[in-house]
């Protein structure tokens, strides 16, 4: 690996900068942008200019700045963040204390550190004296600040740096000009710019999208869910009424009215917009009262299941009733393609379920190509079907259409393939199903005798865990890790051309959520 290079001047570092403002313009991009997505821009300037490959990872911070700066300028003072590093002290005379929120300064003025404080107080930004990124993610999750604007040696960006990609957050990571964890320096002009950058009588406020999960509880409330539920008159309907008002993750209503609310603006929500997020739901709360009696499962979400409380009849019934409901709440809609939409999800939901009882009734060994095509249609649908209602209440951006379908691939196998490791990480038996694990194990003719062993087996765990297949497990499960690395990455991959930062961020902050490990 090529050593880390800076450039070693404050003209030389100007000068590259400006290059890539208009590199970077001549893109035209929109934020955020993957790892990948930087490196790949930080390759082709590095080409382009004939320059060392050592410049490549400061480069890609640069890049990342000229992306964000233009919504960093828009975003008003006093919701940004100046993250200060202590090495910026000098080291041996800092009569500074950290505690819980950072160095406490003593402003002896031997440093710079008091120096950008007094500028950051003068804007009425926020500043702090703190090791990395974590504690902006807390601040922005808590509504405190909107920007960042970061000073931290390379090798700390290294760590660091994925955290604002990842979460998308609007920021500036200026790096220091030489690494160390003591006596550093920074173009502290440069810092001051950065920190002043404002856009005339224009600012950006930024969509809170956990705000929007709010919303969502309040539409699961029971008093909500009474005015756009059938009127719970019967034991069916008060099984059903139940199952709805319980627990859950609401993530398909929550992707429904966030799209909704990236593509539009709008914070009220129509009322097509909260019916489509409550029938997405009465299909996913019907298909685990199905899943649950198909599956023999007696516990979900910590609970007795609604097959265990009230018996398969029942709870086929209710299910159904579910379906039934979701129907009659869309069909109140004035736009019909929302049926269609929620219909096609629903067979091809049905035609992934089918394939893996198929399976199950006769357990063979399997190929991967054969698990990634029941992930296709019995995971991926769910999330695609709430993006595509989501964009569809908008009545428009149907040039979104592939981009979301596309994105919704990538992240509902991604998502199955970390159930697949989730499922040798928490403390539960795993019943035999077509899976990564086992269709990996499938594949390699080695491991014949494992599978057979595998393919008569009530809990795959308990064989896996053998210390004699421990090696296997342990190999198998990196390779699962190497394909949901990948498909994270095709998901990311898939937001490239979308031109709505909103949307963007928002499908950059699910990913990174639904994902995280």
């Amino acid at each position: 690996m090529d050593k880390r290079i800076i450039p070693s001047t404050a003209d030389e570092r100007t000068a590259m900068r400006a290059k890539l403002d208009g590199y970077v313009a001549a893109q035209q991009l929109c934020p955020p942008l993957s790892i990948k997505q930087l490196e790949e821009l930080a390759d082709a300037f590095i080409a382009e200019q004939q320059l060392e490959t050592g410049l490549r990872d400061w480069l890609m911070v640069e890049i990342h700045n000229q992306v964000w700066k233009d919504v960093v300028a828009g975003i008003p003072f006093e919701r940004r963040l100046l993250l200060l590093p202590k090495c910026l002290s000098k080291h041996g005379s800092c009569k500074g204390e950290f505690d819980e929120f950072g160095l406490l300064c003593h402003r002896c003025g031997s440093c710079l550190i008091p120096t950008l404080q007094d500028k950051a107080d003068e804007l009425g930004v926020l500043s702090m004296v703190a090791e990395g990124f974590t504690q902006v993610i807390e601040l922005i999750e808590n509504q405190v600040i909107d920007a960042v604007i970061g000073v931290s040696c390379l090798d700390s960006l290294e760590k660091a740096f994925p955290l604002l990609v990842r979460h998308a957050v609007p920021g500036i990571a200026i790096p220091l000009n030489d690494c160390g964890c003591m006596n550093t320096h920074v173009d502290d002009a440069y810092v001051r710019e950065l920190m002043g950058m404002e856009k005339e009588n224009e600012q950006i406020t930024l969509m809170n999208h956990e705000q929007i999960r709010e919303r969502i509880s309040q539409w699961f409330s029971a008093d909500e869910l009474a005015c756009m539920l059938s009127p719970v008159t019967d034991q069916t309907s008060k099984v059903s009424f139940e199952w709805m008002n319980g627990q859950g993750h609401r993530w398909r209503p929550y992707l429904v009215a966030a799209v909704y609310q990236s593509l539009t603006g709008d914070v009220t929500m129509t009322e097509d917009v909260h019916r489509a997020a409550v029938a997405v739901e009465c299909f996913h709360k019907a298909s685990l009262i199905h899943d649950d009696i198909q599956d023999g499962d007696m516990v979900r979400y910590g609970q007795p299941t609604v097959n265990a409380l009230y018996g398969d009849a029942w709870a086929i019934n209710a299910g159904d009733f579910l379906l039934g409901e979701g129907y009659r709440i869309l069909a109140q809609s004035q736009n019909p393609e929302l049926v269609r939409a929620i219909a096609n999800a629903h067979i091809a939901l049905c035609k992934g379920q089918g394939a893996e009882l198929t399976w199950c009734a006769n357990p063979t060994p399997v190929t991967l190509a054969f698990v990634m095509d029941i992930f296709t249609h019995k995971t991926v649908p769910a999330f695609e079907v709430s993006l595509l209602l989501g964009m569809m209440c908008t009545g428009n951006f149907v040039h979104l259409r592939p981009v979301l379908q596309q994105y919704s691939n990538a992240l509902g196998i991604a998502y199955q393939l970390k159930d697949d490791l989730d499922d040798f990480t928490e403390d539960h038996p795993v019943a035999l199903r077509p899976s990564a694990v086992l269709a990996l194990l499938c594949e390699q003719e080695q491991h014949q005798g494992l599978v057979a062993e595998l393919l008569q087996a009530q809990d795959m765990k308990t064989v896996l865990q053998k210390p004699a297949h421990a090696p296997v497990l342990k190999e198998i499960l990196q390779q699962v890790e190497e394909l949901l690395d990948t498909y994270h990455q095709q998901a990311l991959d898939a937001l490239k051309n979308v031109d709505c930062l909103e949307l963007k961020r928002l499908l950059f902050q699910v990913t990174e959520k639904i994902l995280k490990r």
